[in-house]
């Protein structure tokens, strides 16, 4: 069967128009009806590849990798200042379907996160520095220390143990730096309950205590701490079921 060209001379002027439009592969800027432009590559009329997309009404910039018109990949994204007119840094690293997804930094007003995201949330393993000197490293759900992980104080101070919630929640040690002290026990959001407190790197403390902790003559002292955690950790279960049970009917 003889096969014939067909010339887009002979095409009408609505599907030239139409072929004209289709967006593939690189291209220049192209600005949208509310002011927005992005400059870069193109698939199937979808923002594809690498480019660089401006919002002219929130002044956020993004400059990386897309995939069938969401941020996916890695790529950087930031704000502009209205005072300087300069764009600031907010966030460096991975994404995935349009969010913050994989490994990437964070830089809020008051503190920098680096570490593990899935769809937008801070979760997984994070290492957090706050503006007061403070760092936590753990594991995080959904923007709250979550599992387990250690903060470190800039006073010296530090927790080391389980976190739910954004809180202190079942076992941790935490270190008394300037007073030489370490209590080792049970926590129920964010209060100690239960546990042993003893001296620990006394000779080093700034302001040790005057006189030694006495040691315990109790017949089974760890009888007695299980059976106080026992306690809590049925209140805590409880406490959480009907959290969870809410949550699940929102």
């Amino acid at each position: 069967m003889p096969y014939f060209k067909t010339s887009k001379k002979n095409l009408p002027l609505s599907t030239l128009l139409d072929i004209k439009s289709q967006k593939s592969g690189p291209r220049c800027t192209v600005f949208s009806v509310n002011g927005n432009e992005y400059t870069g590559e193109w698939l199937d009329n979808k923002k594809h590849g690498e480019g660089i997309q401006v919002w002219k009404k929130s002044g956020a910039i993004y400059d990386g990798e897309w995939k069938f018109g969401k941020r996916d990949g890695h790529g950087t994204y930031g704000v502009l200042l209205p005072e300087s007119k300069e764009y600031v840094k907010k966030y460096r690293g991975e994404w995935k379907n349009g969010k913050k997804h994989g490994y990437g930094t964070y830089f809020y007003s008051s503190a920098v996160y680096e570490g593990e995201w899935s769809e937008d949330h801070r979760s997984g393993w994070g290492r957090m520095y706050y503006e007061n000197g403070d760092i936590y490293q753990g594991e995080w759900m959904k923007d709250k220390n979550h599992g387990h992980g250690c903060i470190l104080f800039a006073n010296g101070n530090w927790y080391e143990g389980s976190w739910r919630d954004g809180k202190k929640n079942g076992n941790g040690k935490f270190y008394y730096f300037d007073k030489g002290q370490l209590y080792e026990g049970f926590w129920v959001d964010g209060v100690a309950k239960c546990g042993t407190l003893s001296d620990f790197g006394r000779n080093e403390a700034p302001t040790p205590t005057k006189y030694l902790i006495p040691q315990l003559h109790l017949v089974d002292m760890q009888s007695v701490l299980r059976e106080a955690q026992s306690t809590y950790l049925e209140r805590m279960d409880s406490k959480f079921s009907v959290h969870d049970t809410l949550t699940d009917s929102e």
